[in-house]
């Protein structure tokens, strides 16, 4: 059975694709590196991307040559992605649910950049799996805001600004090494062979105005009350200017995770 939930926040991004295009991220050459590496892919790989967005990954994919499938379930934020890829003969964006996109051949790699949690999870490594070619690759990145011991305590402290807002069940971000792989997932689906896994930690200083904007493009902060999201980002704003060069320092986790299809 379809979960509401799920369904209605994996909605909520395509309202603010300009800010996500702005405000997320690039991913780090490493973990393009990582992906590529371990994928076995080549120029003229075949891939589909899942849920691109409006590209943080997808450029640098392109760049190695590889031809793009990108299946994004926002118009919007299928657009953006599109003038992502505009200078990529190789690439294309289709504007789908990927759990209702029927192929019309199978494929080298599916990679899918910290979206592949919004699919079906009965369902999800079963399409994956039929896309690919026999021996084709899955590799999916997870990311995680951690804090690590001794590491900058701001984004701990934060959560008072959650409280006091009236979100007292927001998660503050866990240890590094608290943050669970998806080994077991892939295991259990028992279609893909052993996955490879290796764990890449980013550190960046962050302003007030890069993180408001990229809490901006989540989910839940999308679904709050406007009158509560407004109080939550003046609070953090705050906080920001109480620091020494206004600036925190953010430590994010990418997990990348790779594995070949039996």
């Amino acid at each position: 059975m379809a979960d509401p939930d799920r369904l209605r926040k994996r909605a909520t991004f395509d309202a603010v694709a300009e800010l996500y295009a702005r405000a997320r991220p690039r991913y780090p050459r490493v973990v393009i590196d990582d992906v590529v590496e371990l994928g076995g892919f080549v120029p003229g790989s075949r891939i589909v991307e899942i849920g691109p967005g409006t590209g943080q990954a997808t450029a640098a994919l392109a760049e190695r040559g590889l031809e793009l499938t990108c299946v994004e379930l926002g118009p919007q934020l299928a657009e953006v992605a599109r003038r992502e890829l505009a200078r990529y003969p190789a690439g294309r964006v289709v504007n789908a649910d990927i759990e209702q996109w029927e192929p019309d051949t199978l494929y080298d790699g599916v990679v899918a950049f910290n979206a592949f949690h919004w699919i079906d999870p009965e369902r999800r490594y079963e399409l994956s799996a039929r896309l690919l070619r026999p021996g084709g690759a899955l590799a999916l990145v997870k990311v995680a805001h951690v804090v690590p011991p001794g590491g900058d305590p701001f984004f701990l402290e934060a959560q008072e600004d959650y409280r006091a807002v009236g979100l007292a069940g927001d998660e503050p971000p866990p240890a590094p090494d608290d943050v669970a792989d998806l080994a077991a997932e892939f295991d259990g689906s028992g279609l893909f062979e052993p996955v490879i896994v290796r764990r890449r930690v980013v550190e960046l200083d962050v302003t007030a105005d890069e993180h408001v904007s990229l809490i901006g493009t989540f989910s839940n902060h999308l679904l709050m009350p406007p009158q509560q999201r407004d109080e939550l980002a003046a609070r953090l704003r705050s906080r920001f200017e109480s620091r020494p060069g206004g600036t925190a320092r953010k430590t994010v986790l990418h997990l990348v995770h790779v594995a070949r299809r039996r």
